[in-house]
This record gives C-alpha cells, sequence and structure tokens, in this order.
C-alpha cells in the first residue's frame, strides 16, 4: 500500500464519517474535520472556491486550478461523503416517518456531547466569549419556538436553505442538517435524497454552491482572527437549539399539506409519562447515551492518533 493510497484512503474514511454526521442533525461534519484534523485544510480549500480561480485557470491552466483548490483533497473527500449520505438516508427516512421520538433521542445524546466537546475548545471564557456564548444560545432558541419561514416544497426555499445549510457544514459545532431541521426543510431533503429526486436535490446543490461562493472567505476569517468567540457563539447555538430534538412530542397544530400529502404539524415537548404512544423511556435513554458515547469514542481516537 503506497504512502499517496493510504492518504486518500483515509480521507475517503473521514468522508464516510462527516458524512453520517451530516445526515444526522446532531453532531457536524466540520467538528468530525476537527476532530480528526483536517479541519483547517478543509476550510482553506473550500475558501479557495472563489472567482480568482478563473484567472488561475485562464492564466496557468486546469492543473494549475485543480492544485490551488487541493481537488484531489476535495474529490477524496467529498466523494466519501456523498457514499455515506445516500447510503443512510433511506434509513433516516424510515425512522421520522416510523419511530421518531427514538431517533430524536439519539441525536439529543450526539447534539448534548457536541455542546461539551466543541465548548472545551474555548480556551478562556472571558466577558466576550460569554456574551457570544449567551447570544447563540438565545437566537437558536427562538428559532426553535417559532414555525418554519415557508414550506420546504417551494424551490426557492430549498435553495436558501442549501446556502444556509452548507455554512454551518463547515462550521465545527453546527450541523448542516440540523439547521435543515430548524427550518424545516429536513424531511423534504431527506426524502429527495432516498427518491433520488432531481429537481430538489440540484436546487439544493445549487444553494450549496451559492453559500460557499459568499460565505466561505467569511467563515475562515472569523475562525482565523476569533475562532475562541465563534466558537462560543457555536456552543451556545447547540445548547439553545435543544428543545428542538426532545424525543417526546405531540401535535397541536396542523400548519400546511406538503404535495406529496405529508402534513406538518405545530409541535409542542411533552413529558414521557404524556406521549402516546408508548415513550420507551428505557431505549431513548440507551440511545441517548450512545450519541453521546459515539462523540466521546471519537474524541479519544483522534487524541490516541
Amino acid at each position: 500500500m503506497t504512502v499517496k493510497f493510504r492518504e486518500h484512503f483515509g480521507i475517503a474514511v473521514r468522508g464516510l464519517a462527516m458524512g453520517a454526521a451530516d445526515i444526522v442533525p446532531g453532531v457536524s461534519g466540520g467538528t468530525i474535520a476537527f476532530i480528526t484534523g483536517i479541519y483547517e485544510r478543509l476550510l482553506e480549500s473550500l475558501s479557495n472556491i472563489n472567482f480568482s480561480l478563473l484567472t488561475t485557470l485562464r492564466k496557468a491552466g486546469l492543473r494549475a486550478a485543480w492544485d490551488q483548490i487541493h481537488g484531489g483533497f476535495l474529490l477524496t473527500l467529498f466523494t466519501g461523503i456523498l457514499i455515506s449520505i445516500f447510503s443512510l438516508a433511506t434509513i433516516i427516512r424510515f425512522f421520522l416517518e416510523h419511530h421518531a421520538h427514538l431517533l430524536w433521542s439519539f441525536f439529543f445524546g450526539l447534539v448534548g456531547a457536541s455542546i461539551w466537546f466543541v465548548g472545551k475548545q474555548v480556551g478562556n471564557w472571558g466577558g466576550p466569549r460569554i456574551l457570544a456564548f449567551v447570544i447563540g444560545a438565545v437566537v437558536a432558541y427562538a428559532i426553535t419556538t417559532i414555525p418554519p419561514l415557508g414550506t420546504a416544497d417551494q424551490l426557492w426555499y430549498i435553495l436558501l436553505c442549501g446556502a444556509i445549510a452548507i455554512c454551518a457544514m463547515i462550521l465545527p459545532g453546527i450541523s448542516g442538517s440540523f439547521i435543515l431541521l430548524l427550518l424545516g426543510a429536513y424531511p423534504v431533503v431527506i426524502q429527495a435524497i432516498s427518491d433520488l429526486n432531481i429537481t430538489i436535490l440540484g436546487t439544493f446543490a445549487a444553494g450549496c454552491v451559492i453559500g460557499l461562493l459568499l460565505f466561505s472567505k467569511l467563515l475562515n476569517w472569523m475562525f482565523k482572527h476569533h475562532k475562541h468567540t465563534t466558537i462560543a457563539s457555536l456552543t451556545g447555538f447547540l445548547l439553545g437549539s435543544m428543545p428542538k430534538i426532545w424525543p417526546w412530542k405531540q401535535n397541536v397544530e396542523l400548519l400546511y399539506t406538503h404535495s406529496d400529502g405529508r402534513e406538518e404539524w405545530l409541535q409542542t415537548n411533552v413529558l414521557p409519562g404524556d406521549f402516546s404512544p408508548d415513550p420507551q423511556v428505557m431505549l431513548c435513554v440507551a440511545l441517548a447515551v450512545l450519541g453521546f458515547g459515539l462523540i466521546l469514542l471519537m474524541e479519544r481516537i483522534a487524541i490516541k492518533n
């Protein structure tokens, strides 16, 4: 096994892990990249995808442009991500439709562990960082208390969600799929992946490209110049968003009906005793512990390596 093959194999495995993280609204693919040591390389590669690339392509050729964006690295990484996403989408869709409270329990543990892990990266919890943490928590909680901004059947809304979600994906701490969940587009995108709905997937992908071109440099600058304050705000955002993935919910009001007949309900969190059907408390707790333990395990493996 050559050194180059081992390197690409390792990148592909990281991509598989990032794809698994991005498909579930629990842990960020950026967090996986952060833990496994490729985050800064990923952020630099993405920030190099800009209009200056056209100048490089015109003056120095395709090979120079490919090297400028670390094309081999990105191609291998995103191949792993896409394989993982398309493999898991059908499973996630099944649990969303038939055992949502079990799925949310697992996500609850993942997010809880992510709060702990991401918060540890803040070097010194001084005044500005505490303020950033509080603002992040308040903003996230406010988002969880309002209904979706639009119906996810509308292509303009899918485009917007793609642009926002891709920015979340490349930040450690916030899951892109979690942002889709907050925006009300997660079930629609999951179903589109499972059904290979080219219209929705193409629109979503276009939004992702727009988001990268507009925000990757800003995010790169924020992380380089205000790293700890940015991470503190992300930690607060995760904490404030926890009510959104509380496992036990009940329907309150029908918001709208999708074109495929699915109903979108306004929901409220309830205690297990008020949940119907069987709340399966012990199983839910076990899944939450499993989700929490997976993050701890990944951190230990990263430290060992």
